[in-house]
């Protein structure tokens, strides 16, 4: 009978839980089937090594914020501190694209294209998996940029179009993983695409304060 303790049945259910999330979703994807995948004879697997089915998905997300983080800090070593909002999103988007290079990594970024949403930024409150890290600290030299370039914008707006920003990052990138891994053609070189993700994500972040009601 499989065992169920130890590094490598841990890391065995981590890659179960990569393919299934990744394939079922976030919410729909059976802890059944993720054992099964694994290997291991015993149900309560997942709860035995990670506590729950949420403590199964974080340490997904935490071994893929383990890699795109060191590709994300020699980005911002390059760029220096006088890197601009352009700089700082390009810098993340090339990051966060190393993942569409291995079949793991797109299945990654399927899974947290879906988990845009739980990041903290709209309450100042890392996941856990961010907390501490390279990425949260470019969250806030973005903040920073955007508050030079569109002072008029109030906080509540700021932080929302923020998380909306990274939102996209995100979808984008986890639709290019969807594409790659059906073995579909996508309408621009990978060079274009990333580009364009990290000019019109800017835009989005620059764009004037909106007046209420104006509609000229």
């Amino acid at each position: 009978m499989p065992r169920t303790s130890g590094p490598e049945t841990r890391e065995k259910l981590i890659r179960a839980g990569e393919e299934v999330f990744a394939a079922q979703g976030v919410d729909g994807a059976q802890l059944r089937d993720i054992v099964r995948l694994a290997g291991q004879s015993n149900p309560s697997a997942v709860q035995y090594h990670f506590g729950s089915r949420a403590g199964l998905l974080d340490a997904v997300m935490a071994a893929r914020q383990h890699r795109t983080e060191q590709v994300l800090t020699a980005e911002l070593a390059r760029a220096g501190d006088d890197i601009g909002l352009h700089g700082l999103l390009a810098a993340l988007v090339r990051a966060e694209a190393t993942e569409l290079r291995t079949e793991r990594g797109r299945r990654c970024l399927r899974i947290s294209a879906q988990l845009s949403h739980e990041s903290g930024v709209r309450t100042r409150t890392p996941h856990p998996t961010l907390d501490g890290t390279v990425y949260w600290t470019l969250i806030g030299r973005i903040e920073d940029c955007l508050v030079a370039l569109v002072p008029a914008l109030p906080e509540p707006v700021r932080l929302e179009r923020i998380d909306l920003a990274l939102t996209l990052v995100g979808a984008a990138l986890g639709d290019r993983a969807r594409q790659y891994l059906a073995g579909t053609t996508p309408l621009t070189g990978e060079d274009v695409f990333l580009a364009d993700l990290a000019a019109t994500t800017a835009a989005l972040l620059r764009a004037p304060h909106p007046i209420p009601g104006d509609t000229a």
